[in-house]
């Protein structure tokens, strides 16, 4: 990794668009995401390379700073980008594309899961959830309050994933889950209700009101609505400790 330099933000930006390799700038992370910045905040930037080309932006992949931080790929490589990279690129604002767009699309196709793949995600991780959450009761139950609550964090985890998979969008980071469902809300969800019930459920592990029981009800509904009852029938008799006390049956 190259020795910190003193380049602004703006001046390195300046410097790509001169740099004929370069044929795409693509901003992510707090300031390409309205309202989320901080005065700790720093530039995040993919400079994306036109495939052979020769220029010494290439060495600086990975320069960090307390102000830039680059990833420097192809545009191949861009396009390959996932993963747990997938919801910054969905967001980020792309300040530069020779391609003829060909970046922009890219970017704009990170935001929405194709069909196969959101069934395929919200089925894995539908399961995930109900697991955490099984766990979580039964430690309850049997008085280890400590692995009830860390198996109630665990399966908020999944449960974000099955709900974003649901609507065929990737996760945000935890950073940005107020900002994203402000904006953009799950449909049939009550976003200050959900929020309320995450923040209950990983502040305490409040299993004693049914906090969970009744957030599991709510997912469950959706779920089978989605066509994923094979998942959630899979569980058998274990589904009565997961459901609201007053849930005997599927809905």
């Amino acid at each position: 990794m190259p020795a910190p330099h003193p380049m602004s933000y703006e001046a390195f930006v300046a410097r790509a668009i001169a740099d004929p390799a370069v044929v795409g700038l693509v901003l992510k992370g707090s300031h390409a995401q309205e309202g989320m910045t901080t005065r700790y905040s720093d530039h995040d930037l993919y400079v994306v390379l036109a495939e052979g080309a020769a220029t010494g932006l290439a060495a600086l992949d990975g320069f960090r700073s307390a102000r830039l931080d680059l990833v420097v790929v192809t545009a191949a490589e861009f396009d390959r980008l996932g993963d747990w990279e997938r919801y910054a690129i969905a967001r980020a604002r792309v300040l530069l594309d020779r391609l003829g767009g060909r970046i922009s699309r890219t970017v704009a196709a990170k935001g929405r899961l194709g069909v196969a793949e959101a069934s395929r995600v919200a089925a894995a991780r539908l399961d995930a959830y109900a697991n955490a959450h099984y766990r979580s009761l039964k430690n309850a139950r049997d008085r280890n309050p400590l692995a009830a609550r860390l198996d109630a964090a665990d399966s908020l985890g999944f449960l974000l994933e099955l709900l974003f998979a649901l609507d065929r969008r990737p996760r945000p980071y935890n950073k940005y889950l107020e900002w994203e469902l402000d904006r953009f809300p799950l449909p049939g969800w009550d976003t200050r209700r959900l929020l309320t019930a995450l923040g209950r459920i990983t502040g305490t592990g409040d299993v004693d009101v049914d906090v969970q029981r009744e957030l599991f009800g709510r997912v469950e509904a959706v779920a089978r609505a989605a066509g994923h009852a094979a998942t959630l029938d899979a569980w058998g008799d274990d589904l009565g400790l997961m459901r609201p006390a007053a849930v005997r049956r599927v809905p």
